[in-house]
């Protein structure tokens, strides 16, 4: 199959999160199943042309939505592993400092217009090079309109007629409204601003379009896919959600075992294997030396590596110190986010300083040696669509103690001491008590050592590999071609 990949980031260019490991990282597994598979992005301006050996393989393509020039520019570059990458130059739009906000934080005012204008030139992009794909897989709400445009200004077009169109949600949480005067600068017609449309209590909701107009629709894991009908995590769009039910699938994500495996991380200060664990405690004495925190081996170590948000629980594990720190125990967070939450983290670290080591931030060396010098990680999120660390964590022999949500759910079984079975612990409520809880019977059976090293190797012995997910993807897409008449 022809497979064409349009998404807002992709890693190693541009990321700010999940989406942008899943676009970097997906493509990949598919060009691995024999597909003809390319990726197409916004060229931002953190994104080296020179760096990536970027050529323009197409000028002044023409893109008629009322934003900027109208003519755009496609680079090619590849990902590592060939899979050709297209990059869309549209200085107006895409030459900033941020992805989405301002340096302020702020949201770009022109949000919707810019997405716009990528998804208009991503399908005239296709036209300028000749590559008639299959298959469109968009994600969220940045390239939600993509397959609102071949179902409506589209429709009919020799060239574009008959792709089919699969749409994922990464976090139904962000939605794409803006308001209803924003409507002509998109290039749609007033005929699709209804409630059985794009409208949303009097706003544009260009996720919702996505969700209406694709063929298919995923989400990264089988839980989060059933949450998202509920009234408590469908975010006003639960009941869409319900009509198209029989057209939504939900797939883990994967992770990438060239980066996130211990027997080849360059990052960690020993490397090691499920047979030969030694290297790992030399990788808990490195963490604990980082954070300046007394070298014991026989303390459990606790990681967290997390946006510092309520959305992830961290409120929770706030509310808690005060007992966490009672115990002997230590931990290290690495984070983000709330100022009120990193305010409190590290007036707790400054009281206890052999106890509890944090660092403000975004550091990737630094997310690798937690993930191998912990014993265990922490992951207490409200709502986690799929989750990527918890996956990290099982591959290196950290246990993870999680929410039971999403994909948290999915890949998480609590370890049952009288049948060796499971990989971690889990607890359902999302109150301080029941993480403590949690976490107090993670602390009880690493005392165990026996138990603990069962739980470890059930740990390691998972697969949640990318090549497992794109097979996934890959009869998915079958059933959108299906969907079309095109099988």
């Amino acid at each position: 199959m022809k497979i064409l990949f349009a998404a807002s980031e992709a890693a190693p260019f541009a990321r700010t999160g999940g989406l942008g490991d899943v676009a970097g990282a997906l493509p990949q597994a598919l060009s691995r199943l024999g597909h003809d598979i390319r990726l197409i992005m916004p060229l931002y301006r953190g994104i080296d042309v020179e760096r990536y050996r970027l050529g323009v393989v197409a000028g002044g393509v023409g893109v008629p939505v009322a934003s900027g020039s109208g003519k755009v520019d496609i680079l090619e570059g590849w990902l590592p592993s060939g899979v050709p990458v297209y990059f869309v130059r549209h200085d107006p739009s895409f030459n900033r400092d941020g992805l989405y906000q301002a340096p302020s934080g702020e949201d770009y005012p022109d949000n919707a217009e810019r997405y716009a204008l990528f998804c208009r030139a991503t399908l005239e992009a296709c036209r300028a090079l000749g590559f008639q794909p299959d298959v469109v897989h968009v994600h969220d709400w940045q390239t939600a309109l993509i397959p609102v445009y071949l179902k409506t200004l589209l429709r009919g077009d020799p060239f574009l007629e008959g792709i089919a169109t699969v749409f994922t949600i990464h976090n139904l949480g962000y939605q794409g409204l803006f308001g209803p005067e924003i409507l002509p600068r998109l290039g749609l017609h007033r005929e699709v601003f209804t409630p059985a449309g794009i409208e949303f209590y009097g706003q544009v909701n260009l996720l919702k379009g996505g969700l209406l107009f694709a063929d298919l629709l995923t989400t990264v894991s089988p839980r989060y896919s059933r949450e998202i009908r509920t009234p408590e995590l469908g975010h006003g769009l639960d009941g869409v959600l319900r009509q198209r039910s029989g057209d939504l699938f939900g797939i883990l994500n994967g992770i990438d075992p060239e980066e996130w495996n211990p027997a080849i991380d360059p990052h960690i200060a020993a490397r090691y294997t499920a047979a030969d664990l030694s290297g790992k405690a030399l990788c808990k004495k490195d963490l604990q030396r980082r954070f300046r925190l007394p070298e014991r081996a026989e303390v459990p170590v606790l990681g967290v590596v997390s946006r510092l948000a309520e959305q992830k629980g961290l409120d929770l594990l706030r509310d808690i110190m005060v007992d966490v720190m009672s115990l002997d125990l230590q931990l290290i967070l690495l984070g983000s986010g709330e100022k009120a939450l990193e305010a409190a983290f590290l007036q707790v670290a400054t009281q206890h300083p052999s106890k509890l080591g944090v660092k403000i931030g975004f550091d990737i060396p630094l997310s690798h040696q937690i993930e191998a010098g912990a014993d265990l990680f922490l992951m207490p999120s409200r709502y986690e669509p799929c989750g990527l660390n918890q996956m990290y964590s099982l591959a290196y022999g950290t246990i993870p103690v999680v929410r039971a949500t999403g994909g948290l759910d999915d890949t998480i079984v609590t370890f049952d001491p009288a049948t060796g079975r499971g990989n971690g612990f889990k607890f359902d409520e999302a109150t301080a008590a029941a993480l403590l809880q949690s976490i107090m019977q993670a602390l009880a059976l690493f005392s165990q050592k026996a138990h603990w090293g069962r739980v470890v190797a059930n740990a390691m012995a998972g697969n949640f590999t990318w090549d497992r997910s794109a097979r996934e993807y890959e009869q998915l897409y079958r059933c959108s071609l299906a969907t079309r008449g095109r099988s």
